[in-house]
């Protein structure tokens, strides 16, 4: 059965270092109201307790009995063990804490846990940016399906997950998609974490207007300055989302170029893409270029900014013609221009963990 179908409800958990966000799902669709409070991270009794009193509100507000928790924690961790590791986020779990077991214990029921960007791409390839572009390609007369989906966060830290053909892809020691730690561009001795998060445009916006780091606005007021809607420094706005696109299409570029599919953008920065997404679009489309001077094109494929309405529409029409199999009167839909789309996220990060967590809990009941 597919999750948008099941009448089963999942206690989720969005987990980060500075708030716990709470939720249910059935069908894909919210079962209760979600809530958020602070994660506590500093206190590890306190936290544990915060999570318990969380789940155990979540389920007095179902009129179903939940079957599972299913929920996303950054790295590292054992996640099939369900044990958490040193987290910087989250320091009180240093040394490792069997949070997994803990929960089963007290909640009678399996509790799985998850990479956060693992479960974010999941959602979307289930429900978000994955099928709506395929939907789109469909309506178009299209015959291009995408069947894998790469994608980042951008918030605290820089997160990333890939989906192939409709499954969630962890690796053998589940730390596949650690983009956090590719090459910095713009800073090779850095991770490139460290140029695409929220510190990053703080950063960047400080440096270009003159000013201490503790000084620079939060992001979401940077992007207000730079749309010219808050006072303050707008080319150093402009330039410190410039600096993270570029830096966050390095990494996409090396990703994608393995993965060859769709990638979707979510985190609390994601809402400033209007003034990030043209510097990712613009490195993914770049050149190399080899000794001879011969321009070699950073990928494969022509990247398309499906944010934009005449990209999109380019993308969707794509080269397609109709081909005569030689030797008969059949013919053929033949689509010959390889190509990739870049947008952000259609369910919002955290109502993506939550359906990513929902569905990876299903899928793991049904197969034991």
């Amino acid at each position: 059965m597919s999750p948008e179908k099941d009448s089963r409800v999942v206690m989720t958990l969005d987990a980060g270092g500075t708030n716990f966000k709470f939720s249910a799902v059935r069908g894909n669709q919210p079962a209760t109201e979600p809530f958020s409070v602070p994660s506590n991270a500093h206190d590890l009794d306190l936290c544990l307790t915060t999570l318990v009193d969380g789940f155990k509100k979540v389920r007095d507000s179902l009129s179903d009995s939940p079957v599972a928790i299913s929920f996303a924690f950054p790295g590292p961790c054992n996640y099939a063990e369900g044990i958490i590791g040193d987290l910087h986020n989250l320091p009180c779990f240093r040394g490792g804490i069997a949070l997994g077991p803990m929960l089963e214990e007290i909640f009678g029921i399996p509790a799985y846990i998850n990479n956060d960007g693992d479960l974010f791409v999941y959602g979307e390839a289930i429900a978000g940016l994955l099928p709506h572009v395929n939907g789109l390609l469909e309506k178009a007369g299209s015959p291009k399906r995408y069947k894998n989906l790469f994608g980042v966060t951008l918030g605290t830290g820089f997160g990333g997950g890939i989906t192939r053909d409709g499954q969630l892809f962890g690796g053998d020691n589940i730390c596949a998609a650690e983009v956090w730690i590719l090459r910095n561009k713009l800073d090779p001795g850095m991770p490139a974490e460290e140029g695409a998060c929220i510190r990053a445009v703080q950063k960047a916006y400080a440096k270009e207007a003159g000013m201490a780091f503790e000084d620079a606005p939060e992001p979401k007021d940077i992007f207000e300055i730079g749309n010219g809607t808050l006072d303050g420094n707008q080319q150093a706005a402009i330039a410190s989302f410039e600096r993270l696109g570029e830096v966050v299409g390095d990494a996409m570029a090396q990703a994608l170029t393995l993965v060859d599919g769709l990638a979707v953008i979510g985190g609390g920065v994601s809402g400033a893409w209007p003034l990030f997404l043209p510097s990712i679009l613009k490195e993914l489309n770049s050149d190399f270029h080899k000794p001879s001077g011969e321009a070699v094109r950073r990928l494969s494929q022509e990247a398309f900014n499906l944010e934009d309405s005449e990209q999109l529409d380019v993308f969707l029409r794509g080269d397609t013609r109709t081909i005569t199999v030689p030797g008969t009167d059949r013919t053929l839909q033949y689509d010959p221009m390889p190509r990739i789309g870049v947008g952000m996220s259609r369910l919002g990060t955290s109502e993506a963990v939550a359906i990513g967590a929902y569905a990876f809990a299903l899928n793991q009941l049904d197969s034991q």
